[in-house]
């Protein structure tokens, strides 16, 4: 089908449900379910989260990942002055390294 086949038979749907749309009486039925519903589950959840991220920086604390890091950074900021392909000042190279840790944290934390 070709594009404008496929746009008239959408409009032709929206139509059709936007005159044959019938409203259901809620009668607070919505508002009742929702007020029944367990909220330690929310809870739970954010408190499993909170556990595990303590978790995992106590690990990367532990395990040295912080001079692991640091290191990793290092080796990739003289590879790259000394290979001639950039000239970067340390004090941007800090700065980007700041906001993309920065980043990657809000990520993080917002997916919880």
């Amino acid at each position: 089908m070709t594009e404008n086949s496929n746009m008239n038979e959408d409009k032709l749907l929206q139509e059709f449900f936007a005159e044959h749309r019938k409203e259901i009486a809620d009668e607070g039925f919505t508002r009742r379910v929702i007020q029944r519903l367990p909220a330690h589950k929310n809870r739970t959840a954010q408190i499993w989260t909170f556990c595990c991220s303590v978790l995992t920086l106590v690990a990367f604390v532990a395990l040295d990942g912080v001079h692991l890091l640091g290191n990793a950074l290092m080796q990739a900021l003289r590879n790259t002055v000394n290979s001639g392909i950039m000239d970067i000042d340390p004090k941007a190279m800090l700065l980007a390294a700041v906001i993309l840790v920065y980043l990657g944290c809000s990520r993080i934390t917002s997916r919880a």
